[in-house]
């Protein structure tokens, strides 16, 4: 049987504060549900996919609106944690649209805490881990009628209302087997025509940037306690990789790539192998290829580097976390500081932009650990890492340490209203509230006082909400030319970007965000204040 479905990509960013939903192409695309996609329609069913990121209106009008041109017999729909408010929407407009189709959840939003969330969202059907093989054979039994019993990885209700989860599914071992992800089917070429220079720090180095995320590896083979990974370490070859690269570069005109993985030089030798097939495809093409990826800091050495850029990288992502020791060991980062600092230091010497950050509030961090930390980035950070404060996500051990300790006391609670806005959980062991309230408002003053900002020189309008801006880059002291940054109030925008130049991040901002950025720590209360109406703002018009 061939089933008809419909795969919902949701809104990724919150909706505006007070305003009228628009859509929206600022987010990063969601290869997850485009290898579903993709392997839905391999097994042959028919499968439409909407982009919720792309349509005017509510959530609900823009699913009612699809599901009464067509009836479908499922709708698959999948996302993290964070997103818990967007993904309810969507489960209970399909769940009550007049045709009634069935519903199927899956990603990290279930696969972290799955009996929580499928009481909670009530889908028909979860998936646990990856999804390619599951959704699969899922359907395959339904449509055979042979027992969901069978069928590793998912989430069902028996005839009697039970809730029944199955064994672990296995990893998925060849990676290389798997289609590319559907991207035609979820709208990937109607985001690159509306993307934007200043849609993030990185894309700001094209006018006109148009952005491919691609999986090279997926899971990880580190254990970090503030992350949260599925199944164990695979990497896909090199010739794997650069088959999807070629055919989708050219089809595209892509001139960034984007390496999603945690983890893409564990292996030396294959980000070699990488570097010289990239630099041919580079050759292939009229127009600029560059490349982003993430490495840990003890793999990096000149000659990678030298040889990275060669070959069109320009930014480098590192897990820094922290410059003390004792929270390094205690978020199992296996790094040293001096490791860190070399690897920092060595990269920007090459002119390759850095992504970095420090996060505070480990399990052990104490007020010593935090000033070793906020110590060496006020005297060697540049304004190159930005520092924030640990994230409980779901599944992650140090989720598990706030569930034990009683900081989380609800889960499904923490996940609905509280996790998405970082409300302060004091997750250390040695710091008292008062000393974690002290931490988070010197931190927002160093990063008021140390962090690089530019008010433009010059700002021309060039189309109906796109402007050309000249800008002195504080660093280098050249002047350069950003092009199509769409601004909608001139006075208050602020946008991280990176010097075409000398590839240091600082963030271009207008006069009055200049004051705010200056004044963070004075004016929190009403920044806090602001955030939370917002919240219940964004549940309220998704």
């Amino acid at each position: 049987m061939v089933y008809s479905i419909l795969i919902i990509i949701p809104r990724f960013n919150p909706t505006r504060f007070g305003h009228i939903t628009k859509a929206d192409y600022k987010y990063m695309f969601p290869l997850g549900l485009g290898y579903i996609s993709a392997v839905l329609k391999e097994a042959g069913h028919d499968v439409q996919c909407l982009n919720i990121n792309h349509f005017d209106g509510t959530v609900k009008e823009i699913i009612d609106k699809a599901l009464d041109v067509k009836k479908y017999d499922y709708v698959a729909t999948g996302n993290n944690a964070v997103e818990y408010a967007v993904t309810e929407v969507i489960l209970n407009v399909a769940r009550n649209h007049p045709s009634h189709p069935k519903t199927i959840l899956g990603g990290p939003i279930i696969t972290t805490e799955p009996e929580i969330i499928f009481e909670s969202l009530k889908p028909d059907y979860g998936v646990l881990g990856e999804g390619e093989r599951t959704v699969v054979e899922l359907l395959d039994a339904l449509e055979k009628e042979k027992s969901l019993k069978d069928v590793k990885g998912i989430m069902y209700r028996d005839a009697e209302g039970n809730t029944i989860k199955t064994g672990k599914r296995e990893s998925i071992e060849d990676l290389d087997s798997l289609p590319y992800p559907d991207l035609e089917g979820l709208g990937f070429r109607e985001q690159l025509d509306n993307m934007h220079a200043n849609d993030s720090f990185y894309s700001c180095i094209f006018d006109k940037p148009r952005i491919y995320s691609l999986l090279a590896s997926r899971s990880c083979p580190y254990q970090c306690t503030f992350c949260y990974h599925d199944g164990k370490y695979r990497k896909r070859s090199v010739k794997s990789i650069m088959e999807e690269l070629r055919q989708m570069v050219k089809r595209y005109e892509i001139n960034m790539v984007f390496l999603i993985d945690d983890c893409f030089a564990v292996d030396e030798k294959r980000l070699y192998e990488f570097c010289d097939e990239v630099k041919k495809l580079r050759s292939e093409i009229s127009w600029d290829l560059k490349w982003i990826c993430q490495l840990r800091v003890e793999t990096v050495n000149k000659e990678l580097l030298r040889t990275m850029k060669d070959s069109g990288c320009f930014m480098i992502s590192y897990g820094f976390e922290s410059y003390s020791p004792v929270v390094l060991k205690s978020m199992k980062k296996f790094i040293k500081p001096e490791q860190i600092a070399k690897a920092f230091k060595m990269t920007l010497d090459e002119r390759i932009a850095v992504q970095g950050n420090f996060i505070f509030g480990d399990v052990a961090e104490t007020k010593e650990t935090a000033k070793e930390t906020l110590d060496y980035w006020k005297k060697h950070g540049e304004g190159q890492i930005f520092l924030d404060f640990i994230q409980p996500y779901p599944g992650s051990e140090i989720y598990k340490h706030c569930v034990k300790k009683g900081l989380i006391k609800d889960r499904l609670e923490f996940i609905k209203t509280r996790f998405k806005i970082n409300d302060g959980l004091n997750m250390t062991d040695k710091m008292t509230d008062g000393e974690l309230r002290a931490l988070r408002k010197e931190v927002q003053d160093a990063s008021g006082k140390y962090v690089k900002y530019a008010l433009p020189t010059s700002v021309k309008k060039t189309g109906d909400k796109t402007y050309s801006l000249k800008v002195r880059c504080p660093y280098c002291k050249e002047n350069i030319f950003y092009n199509n940054f769409v601004i909608t109030d001139m006075w208050k925008y602020s946008y991280r970007s990176t010097c075409k130049n000398c590839y240091k991040r600082f963030t271009i901002v207008g006069p009055v965000k200049k004051i705010v950025y200056s004044q963070y720590s004075k004016i929190e209360p009403m920044v806090k204040m602001y955030r939370k109406m917002k919240r219940l703002s964004d549940r309220k018009t998704i």
